[in-house]
């Protein structure tokens, strides 16, 4: 339940609440709701603990049911996840790939090692890929988009669905920090030819580490299950193999940690939006920091899946230094991403040198998120909100 607080009373917090409260608050605290103990310790005493366990194909059917796909092949992380889609789908050298420049490492990854060459675009202020630049970008050499969902919306899938259909294009959907949310009513996770997930810590359901890649096809669904497990083949003899893949399957412990964690994935999602709104309201009006919007320019409602913000641009400081003084003041935070063109690995293939993204630019260098996690207390919010107030306050002033 979110407490309005009055303005009146919000720099009160400064004043007061910093002065009692010293303890630190992380960028995450996990949340767990109570059944997880009981499905982790039914796996150990049946035995069931590696990726044989049942609890793998069980986690795999809520999800699949849950996202409205077919298929789901449980992986061990969401890098994992990434890895195996690229590959499933044939991507070659030769081949080229539209993905944003501002994302995590993981989404190029194999595009790299496949020999591909990845073409990037910038974001829009939604920190989501620019769909025009995307459009713009096709070429007869396209051979997959990489949707990647960042922080507060989903992408705009719909022209990049349609254009993908009529050229033959495959597309591939991060839905990784995206779980339990919308886009024009259908469940991301839903989107394209295959879609994968991730279940760090941080995101809105968590089996410690794992991940899932989402499909409708069953022939996809097929090799994505020989890519996670060393391209065994099951109508050859064991330990015979005709090409390389990975050993990426998920424990049966952690779909466990999974499968309760699922059940409760609604209540998470309105938590998230709590914890957002809460965070709003205190720092509504705090001096030269840009918040998310409630809603995009398509009506969405915001996610949280962390509460990220930008520096404005005549603050005379960074993300970096904001972060820094939040440190001393015991807070956690993260920065954004840093571009994929600006990365010193693939400056050193001789790739993206001479090309500039300005928002993403912008936004590696401006934004940041403060404590975002699920087992965050409406008394930390109240804090963490408190603290960085009278940071931004202390900055603008200088």
């Amino acid at each position: 339940h979110i407490h309005k607080t009055p303005k009146s009373t919000q720099n009160s917090y400064k004043t007061n609440r910093a002065m009692a409260d010293p303890r630190p608050i992380p960028v995450n605290i996990p949340k767990f709701w109570g059944g997880e103990k009981e499905l982790v310790a039914q796996c150990i005493e049946d035995g069931w603990i590696s990726s044989e366990g049942p609890k793998v194909k069980a986690f795999e059917s809520a999800m699949a049911k849950r996202c409205d796909r077919s298929h789901a092949i449980a992986v061990a992380n969401g890098t994992a996840a990434l890895d195996v889609a690229v590959r499933a789908l044939g991507v070659k050298a030769g081949d080229e790939v539209i993905l944003p420049t501002f994302c995590i490492i993981s989404c190029i990854n194999e595009v790299v090692r496949a020999g591909a060459t990845p073409i990037l675009v910038d974001c829009g202020d939604d920190f989501n890929m620019n769909v025009e630049e995307v459009l713009s970008k096709i070429t007869e050499k396209t051979k997959l988009i990489i949707c990647v969902h960042t922080y507060h919306f989903p992408v705009n899938m719909g022209p990049i669905l349609e254009v993908a259909k009529e050229k033959g294009i495959r597309v591939i959907e991060d839905a990784a920090e995206m779980i339990g949310q919308t886009s024009n009513g259908k469940p991301c996770g839903s989107f394209g030819d295959l879609s994968t997930m991730s279940f760090y810590p941080n995101k809105h359901i968590t089996t410690g580490e794992g991940g899932m890649v989402l499909t409708n096809d069953p022939q996809l669904a097929e090799r994505c299950e020989q890519l996670r497990n060393l391209c065994f083949n099951p109508r050859k003899r064991r330990f015979v193999h005709d090409e390389l893949g990975w050993n990426y399957r998920m424990t049966n412990l952690q779909a466990a940690l999974g499968l309760a964690q699922l059940e409760h994935l609604d209540v998470a999602v309105r938590r998230k939006r709590e914890i957002g709104g809460l965070y709003t309201q205190l720092l509504q009006g705090c001096p030269g920091l840009i918040l998310p919007p409630e809603k995009n320019s398509f009506g969405e409602a915001n996610i949280y899946w962390v509460y990220g913000v930008e520096v404005a641009i005549d603050v005379p400081a960074d993300a970096e230094e904001v972060m820094q003084r939040l440190a001393k003041s015991k807070v956690g935070t993260r920065p954004f991403f840093w571009n994929m063109h600006e990365q010193p690995v693939f400056h050193n293939m001789d790739m993206f040198k001479n090309e500039s993204y300005p928002v993403a630019e912008r936004i590696a260098r401006r934004g940041f998120y403060i404590p975002s996690g699920l087992g965050l207390t409406d008394d930390d919010i109240k804090e963490v909100a408190s603290r960085v107030r009278t940071v931004m306050e202390d900055l603008v002033k200088a």
